[in-house]
């Protein structure tokens, strides 16, 4: 009877995280590929395949157009196939190319002009940007923002806000210049800023104060034992009953608070990225598909808004990474089209076959890296 509750209570356990990460990868996946799509058409490109997924056919149906939508059983990514590719990725099948008619080629993406070329490619992250704008507007509108004023009720001794001149009940207005509505706020800035010196104006009494801090790095577990590495003051601030309010939002207001907030991750992530080359940030913190489903089900407790907001940043983290300048990805597309377009002439053959080459061996590499780390995050029995 104990095995079968134990059964019972993993399964329960599994389904709590696959959903969420289903539904979550799903919404940014189908964005990305539909923003191929659609500039596709519009560039008169035929498409052959819509593919949620990889592998074999779960469903699907094929369209006046003939362009096959499937469901396949691999729900880790997606592609969209056009008229002349030889695979997903869209590599060319040269042989197919060079035979082909006047009136084939027209429907073709690799006899596209260049500028349509770009376009098609770049479509499918601009889509994952605005995909996330529109997420974190709904979310204004709908579920609304939590606001906490942003004061300073405790401050921990020997930290960089004691050393910086923080005293109880300093209520923070700016950091660098930029307006601190509230304390999740100056959470999210200060946590991205590890190592540099942040100037904060802080109303104490009647009078301004301003106050030079350096934010910590330092690991901290969140309310799920997750360990994250972020910058510290040493501020804290006991949340009791009426403390916290829900601010709602119109449309025009929701729609350039959702641009902040997607620029924020942008910036977040390029802040990363130069942390990681200089040694300030550790590659640790990189996560993969079983990190992401973790994730999932744990912010789906939460609630809808919870969830959808986890799904528009991961719209942006996609859209970010699908525009590094890796071959396989649209990054490394867009590289090869700068060059073409340069040239005035594309890259040989040859060059760009060994340019996937290449490209896939970062990409899985990335990958069996990622999923490593997310191994190591599994607790142990």
């Amino acid at each position: 009877m104990d095995v079968l509750s134990s059964l019972s209570g993993a399964g329960s356990s599994l389904l709590g995280y696959l959903i969420p990460f289903l539904f979550v990868l799903t919404i940014v996946v189908f964005f990305h590929e539909l923003g191929h799509f659609l500039v596709a058409r519009w560039a008169g490109v035929r498409v052959l395949t819509f593919s949620l997924g990889f592998g074999p056919e779960i469903a699907g149906f094929t369209d006046r157009h003939g362009t096959r939508w499937r469901l396949a059983a691999v729900p880790l990514g997606g592609y969209v196939r056009f008229f002349g590719d030889d695979d997903a990725a869209s590599t060319p099948d040269h042989q197919k190319l060079g035979q082909m008619s006047d009136a084939e080629r027209r429907e073709s993406f690799f006899w596209q002009p260049v500028r349509w070329r770009a376009a098609i490619v770049a479509a499918g992250p601009i889509a994952n940007f605005l995909l996330a704008i529109v997420i974190f507007a709904f979310v204004f509108m709908v579920f609304g923002k939590q606001v906490t004023l942003p004061r300073a009720d405790q401050i921990a001794p020997a930290s960089a806000a004691e050393r910086a001149g923080f005293k109880p009940g300093d209520l923070v207005l700016t950091i660098d210049g930029e307006p601190v509505e509230s304390f999740s706020d100056m959470q999210r800035i200060v946590g991205g800023q590890a190592g540099r010196t942040l100037t904060f104006i802080v109303q104490r009494g009647d009078t301004e104060v301003t106050l030079n801090a350096t934010p910590e790095l330092k690991e901290v577990k969140d309310a799920f034992g997750n360990v994250h590495r972020t910058g510290l003051l040493g501020i804290s601030r006991p949340i009791t009953a009426g403390d916290v309010t829900v601010r709602h939002f119109g449309p025009v207001e929701a729609v350039g608070m959702g641009v902040q907030e997607t620029w924020f991750i942008v910036a977040r992530t390029y802040d990363y990225l130069t942390g990681l080359i200089a040694g300030r940030e550790s590659a640790d913190q990189i996560g993969g598909p079983i990190r992401i489903a973790q994730v999932s089900g744990q912010v789906a407790t939460f609630g809808m808004g919870a969830l959808l907001s986890l799904a528009a940043v991961l719209s942006v983290s996609i859209g970010i990474l699908n525009l590094f300048p890796i071959p396989l990805l649209d990054g490394g597309h867009l590289l090869f089209y700068a060059f073409e377009a340069v040239r005035g002439r594309p890259l040989s053959a040859r060059t760009q076959d060994i340019g996937f080459r290449i490209g896939l061996a970062i990409v899985l590499m990335l990958m069996i890296f990622a999923t490593w780390n997310d191994v190591l995050r599994i607790p142990m029995m």
